[in-house]
């Protein structure tokens, strides 16, 4: 949706989840010299003030980053995205956060590609300034939805694709099952990455199974929850990653991983996670 900004939500506990799998996923993809694309079909701004109004109204982020931040027992795996947000941060100071582009563009190499889509105006201009002239990167003011099915598959065979809606209506989860299905009939082989919000959607229930049935070959599912909703039921519980076509060593490292951060994230006591996966 055109309204939605991810300012109000930078930092906080589902950006964690999501970037260190997008970090161990991109780390992986690394290890071979031939290049990539990765594909971000709803990009953002690219990188979010802390500071600002957008973030200080609810202060998301001091539930996620922020409690991150300073620890000295972090896990190699959070080690690492921690190291990234510092990398953003020139002054030393927790001030901003990158967002996937950003994590993408610290990560991605030379020859390597990064295609980002994203509608809102304002994103799209913040977007643009950011990474517009990176050679490599291509921004496009569409929908990424539609755009997806043009990315893939790339020349040299390899790809990766993160999708990530707002799902503020209830029709993305419906796009996201048909955008998906159309790319993977044409690109079976690519990694894709699926965001989903834990709330009291029906469909956010149904969309990892719906998932499973057009996952290609093997997939994995994380999900962890943190807080129980308000009184009314609403509220960001949690969130999910399915990855279709995971890297084989992300597995073990989640099962090493997730303990810690639903220890240090959980704001209440039955905060928990869950790991599933299917072997290729």
């Amino acid at each position: 949706m055109l309204a939605y900004r991810h300012a109000f939500h930078a930092g906080n506990h589902a950006d964690v989840l999501k970037h260190i799998v997008l970090t161990r996923v991109l780390r992986y993809m690394n290890q071979k010299d031939k290049p990539y694309r990765l594909v971000d079909t709803h990009a953002g701004a690219g990188g979010y003030s802390l500071e600002g109004q957008y973030a200080q109204k609810k202060g998301e982020y001091l539930e996620g980053i922020a409690r991150l931040w300073d620890r000295d027992d972090l896990p190699e795996l959070a080690a690492d995205y921690v190291q990234l947000v510092k990398q953003f941060n020139a002054g030393g100071r927790l001030e901003q956060y990158p967002g996937s582009p950003a994590f993408a563009q610290m990560l991605l190499r030379h020859g390597d590609q990064l295609r980002l889509f994203e509608r809102h105006p304002t994103d799209h201009r913040i977007l643009s300034s950011f990474l517009g002239e990176t050679k490599g990167v291509e921004i496009r003011d569409s929908d990424g939805f539609e755009g997806l099915k043009g990315q893939v598959p790339p020349s040299t065979r390899r790809a990766a694709v993160l999708m990530d809606p707002s799902y503020e209506g209830h029709a993305d989860y419906g796009r996201v099952i048909s955008s998906l299905r159309e790319a993977i009939d044409r690109f079976a082989e690519g990694v894709y990455m699926v965001w989903y919000p834990q709330v009291t959607k029906l469909e956010a229930a149904q969309l990892p199974r719906r998932l499973e049935t057009i996952a290609p070959k093997g997939w994995l599912h994380v999900r962890m929850t943190v807080q129980q909703p308000d009184a009314q039921g609403f509220g960001l519980a949690g969130s999910g990653m399915f990855i279709m076509n995971p890297p084989y060593t992300l597995h073990d490292e989640l099962v090493e991983l997730m303990p810690y951060l639903v220890d240090v994230l959980g704001q209440y006591d039955d905060a928990s996670y869950l790991i599933e996966q299917k072997a290729s």
